[in-house]
C-alpha cells in the first residue's frame, strides 16, 4: 500500500505545457530542442520543423486578414452607391413644390434609383384638398390599424395583405416591404396615417432577416415631406 502510494503520476501534455508557459527561457538553454522538433503539417500529409509551422500559420494569418480587407473594400463600395441612391432619392423629393406630386415623385424616383419593379403608396387623413386624389382612396379601416401595429419595416413573402393588393400588378409579387408613415420614427408607436408599399417578383428580394436601416431611413424622409398633404 505504501509502494503505491509513493508512485509519482504520469506526466501529462498538460503538464508539459504548463511547464514551458512557467518556464519561457527553457528554449534558450535547450536551443537544439527546436531544431529536432517536428510537427503535422495541415496541408497534406508531411511534417514540417517548428519554424516551418510558424511559417505557415503566419501566411494564413496574413491570408486572412487580405480577406477582411477585401470584404472591407466591398462593403464601402456598397455602402458608397447605398448612399449616391439615397442622396439621388432625396433630390428628387425635396426639389418636389407642389405637394400634390409627392406620392408619385417619392415612388417613380423609389423605382429609378433603388431598382424597384413596383411602388405604391397611400395616404389618410390627408387636408380636405387632397381628400379625392388617387393616393387617398381604397384604403379599409382594417389597412389602417394594420399600418399603425406595424413597428417596424415589414419584409418577406407576399402573403396577401390589402397594401400589397395597391401595387400595379399585385399577382407578379412575391416579395414585399411594408411601411408606415407616421410623425416622428418609424418605430414608434403613434398612429401611421399612410403606408409605402415595395413589391418584387423576386422571392428573395425582400425577406425577413434583411437589414432594414435603410428602409427606416426611407420611410421616415418619405413621411416627413408627406406630412404637407395633412
Amino acid at each position: 500500500m505504501s509502494a503505491n502510494n509513493n508512485q509519482v503520476p504520469p506526466i501529462t501534455e498538460e503538464d508539459i505545457a504548463e511547464f514551458l508557459v512557467q518556464t519561457p527561457d527553457f528554449f534558450e538553454r535547450q536551443a537544439q530542442v527546436l531544431t529536432g522538433v517536428h510537427m503535422v503539417s495541415p496541408y497534406g500529409n508531411r511534417t514540417v520543423s517548428l519554424q516551418e509551422r510558424q511559417a505557415e500559420m503566419l501566411r494564413d494569418k496574413i491570408k486572412g486578414l487580405e480577406h477582411r480587407i477585401m470584404d472591407m473594400m466591398r462593403n464601402g463600395s456598397q455602402n458608397h452607391h447605398t448612399i449616391d441612391r439615397i442622396h439621388h432619392w432625396t433630390c428628387d423629393v425635396v426639389k418636389t413644390r407642389n405637394p400634390l406630386q409627392l406620392p408619385e415623385v417619392i415612388a417613380e424616383s423609389l423605382m429609378q434609383h433603388f431598382e424597384v419593379p413596383q411602388v405604391a403608396l397611400r395616404l389618410w387623413d390627408v387636408a380636405e384638398t387632397y381628400l379625392n386624389e388617387p393616393f387617398a382612396q381604397g384604403v379599409s379601416a382594417d389597412a389602417r390599424s394594420f399600418a399603425s401595429s406595424l413597428s417596424t419595416p415589414y419584409c418577406g413573402p407576399n402573403v396577401g395583405v390589402e397594401p400589397a393588393g395597391w401595387l400595379p400588378d399585385s399577382a407578379q409579387v412575391q416579395s414585399v416591404v411594408l411601411l408606415p408613415l407616421r410623425d416622428g420614427a418609424i418605430l414608434g408607436d403613434t398612429p401611421a396615417w399612410g403606408l409605402l408599399v415595395l413589391g418584387s417578383p423576386d422571392p428573395a428580394r425582400f425577406q425577413a432577416d434583411m437589414d432594414t436601416d435603410l428602409l427606416e431611413r426611407i420611410g421616415e424622409i418619405a413621411a416627413s415631406v408627406l406630412c404637407r398633404l395633412r
